[in-house]
């Protein structure tokens, strides 16, 4: 199982990016998809995830601004992120959750104020 994270950069506050995660070597469309966030000297946290039914569920501080989506056919999860704040500034990961955890290497977000 090989996950990949892209899509992360910098853009100023009030911006929007859109995160995606390919997956290979995996029957995608069975499993849950999360999107977590880590900055330095914090735990990684959750921010949204997916389940293989498409039922979403996301942190307080990101309802209403953010939406993970996924494609199955693509084997791609998405987190589109709109009216970003500096305090979204973190190393992005997605993970499946299969027999164990998946973790894709991060895409580093900034948000400059």
């Amino acid at each position: 199982v090989q996950l990949q994270a892209s899509g992360g950069g910098l853009v100023q506050a009030g911006g929007s990016l859109r995160l995606s995660c390919h997956a290979a070597g995996v029957n995608f469309r069975l499993y849950p998809i999360g999107w977590y966030r880590q900055v330095p000297g914090k735990q990684r946290e959750l921010v949204a995830e997916i389940s293989d039914g498409g039922s979403t569920n996301y942190v307080e501080s990101v309802k209403g601004r953010f939406a993970i989506s996924r494609d199955n056919i693509r084997r791609t999860a998405y987190l589109q992120m709109n009216d970003l704040k500096p305090e979204d500034s973190a190393v992005y990961y997605c993970k499946l959750t299969r027999d164990r955890y998946y973790w894709g290497r991060g895409t580093q977000v900034t948000v400059s104020s």
